[in-house]
């Protein structure tokens, strides 16, 4: 056999039609591997590794099964080699290629690695995952490296682009964002109608056994089967449930969080970061999946609900994959409230008295999974405000979440989340006291503080770290046009009152272990 072809497949590049696998061909090999390199670089949650692990086996096995050479490594199969390069020079030598072919990894580390690989007599082709909706070498033009970007202004040009919800020049509906109409809380008259969630039972001992052989470090639950999507077609099966049962109310309650559920992890979420991140669902598929939805039950499903959905998918994860690549490898360093407290150990337990924290940190290490405002408002909003290091936020969010890949994860952390980008992404920084949470949950009714108090042992801590927070950061956010009433709020405040709240602020800083 001459001229054999290498095509390398990673964790993330699980897309059924992709080119690649439109003809078969003797003369070209798959390879997809299990690689230590990407247990070590974070540890993550358990859930997380053996998804992508069994998803990987599932996408191995479907092209082999298609008539495609593949080699599926594990752990055990790559356990010698230094890393990726030193894999994939041994296995070109192996099968005597000619040329190696890979995808364009969506994380710079990984980009930055292949790129710079050489082999001996092997010629090296990059290509495009075919995935996402802005191609790649389109970035910059929607986006300026070092300047700040906002997602409302690229979100229309997408949608005027894709002819997404668009009547002619005109949004559908008149409007093109209906997000005041998606910050309902839930009542407790509307616990009973959430959906019992679809889950899967995936059979992941054998590769759960196989980590601990390694000695993989990881952290989290996992239970007896694993819950979530790892082929195509349970992808499709959670899609589907998701507009049939979750949609009609998807927008209304996005923003909500409740602890008096049995299904209070999911909601009317549609828990498919995980498939789409891996592709084994495209964009493109998902938005018109939903729009079909839509035109076939125009009473059940508003506007609201597929505009607020669609948002996401079009814009939000389109946006911070511009973000991310525009600025990289700078952006991993930013650090701009020169942000350096270490991320207390509940973090790892869940064990605190701030019940808001309780719930998001529990369900995030039970499930790997939290739904955005918990990631944002409540764990982000913390680490904001208490000034955690963004590399260990990083690091944090990177392992616990089940879709967490750099280049998702990294913007909606240190841009969404910490501000430590100094605005690339947002033009505030998305803090809040226990107000907010009060609001769109019932968290603060059975928590060990008291939400309405700002000063003493059972103060919430968020309002006097909310308070520090802008107090200390004043000469960053003082002219900033969207936050000044807060300083005039700050201003009017009683002066001793003003003393007390940043006094207990310190305190509180100095024994953030202790919440």
């Amino acid at each position: 056999m001459s001229d054999v072809t290498l095509r390398l497949i990673l964790g993330d590049q699980l897309n059924a039609s992709h080119s690649w696998y439109r003809h078969v061909d003797d003369n070209v090999v798959y390879l997809i591997a299990e690689l230590h390199q990407e247990q070590t670089y974070v540890k993550h949650h358990i859930q997380k590794i053996t998804a992508f692990f069994a998803a990987m086996k599932n996408f191995a096995q479907a092209l082999s099964d298609a008539g495609h050479r593949v080699h599926h490594l594990t752990l055990d199969d790559t356990q010698a080699f230094e890393d990726l390069p030193d894999l994939l020079r041994h296995w070109c030598e192996q099968e005597s290629v000619s040329v190696l072919e890979y995808q364009r990894p969506d994380e710079y580390r990984l980009l930055s690695q292949l790129r710079s690989l050489a082999v001996d007599s092997v010629s090296i082709n990059e290509v495009d995952t075919e995935h996402f909706m802005l191609p790649f070498d389109e970035i910059d033009d929607y986006f300026d490296a070092g300047s700040g970007s906002r997602m409302e202004t690229f979100y229309r040009k997408m949608r005027i682009r894709f002819g997404v919800l668009m009547d002619g020049d005109d949004p559908v509906g008149g409007e093109w964002n209906y997000d005041t109409q998606n910050r309902n809380k839930l009542k407790p008259d509307d616990l009973a109608a959430i959906p019992e969630p679809l889950v899967f039972e995936n059979d992941v001992n054998d590769i759960f056994e196989r980590l601990n052989a390694h000695k993989i470090q990881h952290f989290g639950e996992i239970g007896d089967r694993l819950r979530w999507p790892t082929t195509r077609h349970q992808s499709r099966k959670l899609l589907d449930f998701f507009c049939a049962r979750c949609l009609p109310n998807f927008g209304t309650f996005q923003d909500a969080m409740t602890a008096k559920s049995d299904h209070a992890w999911s909601l009317y979420h549609a828990r498919i970061s995980f498939s789409l991140n891996t592709k084994m669902l495209s964009p493109q598929q998902v938005i018109d999946r939903v729009l079909t939805e839509f035109s076939a039950r125009p009473d059940a499903i508003s506007i609201a609900q597929v505009e607020g959905f669609i948002r996401q998918i079009l814009g939000w994860r389109e946006f911070v994959r511009g973000i991310y690549w525009i600025n990289m490898p700078d952006y991993a360093q930013s650090n701009t409230l020169q942000a350096n407290r270490e991320l207390p150990d509940y973090f790892w337990t869940g064990k605190t008295k701030m019940r808001c924290l309780q719930q998001s940190l529990g369900q995030s290490l039970e499930f790997a999974y939290a739904h955005h405002i918990q990631r944002l408002m409540v764990i982000g909003n913390f680490c904001l405000l208490a000034g955690i290091d963004p590399d260990q936020v990083d690091a944090w969010y990177l392992g616990v979440y089940i879709d967490a890949i750099e280049w998702v994860e990294m913007p909606n952390t240190r841009g969404m989340c910490q501000y430590a980008d100094g605005g690339l992404l947002a033009s505030k920084p998305y803090s809040a006291s226990g107000a907010y949470i009060n609001r769109m949950s019932d968290y603060c009714s059975g928590c060990h503080y008291t939400v309405k108090e700002k000063v003493g042992d059972k103060a919430c801590p968020l309002n006097s770290l909310y308070w520090h927070f802008m107090h200390r950061h004043r000469d960053e956010f003082g002219r900033n046009p969207r936050i000044g009433m807060v300083y005039r709020n700050l201003d009017k405040m009683d002066e001793a009152l003003r003393e007390k709240t940043l006094q207990h602020a310190e305190q509180l800083l100095a024994n953030l272990g202790a919440l």
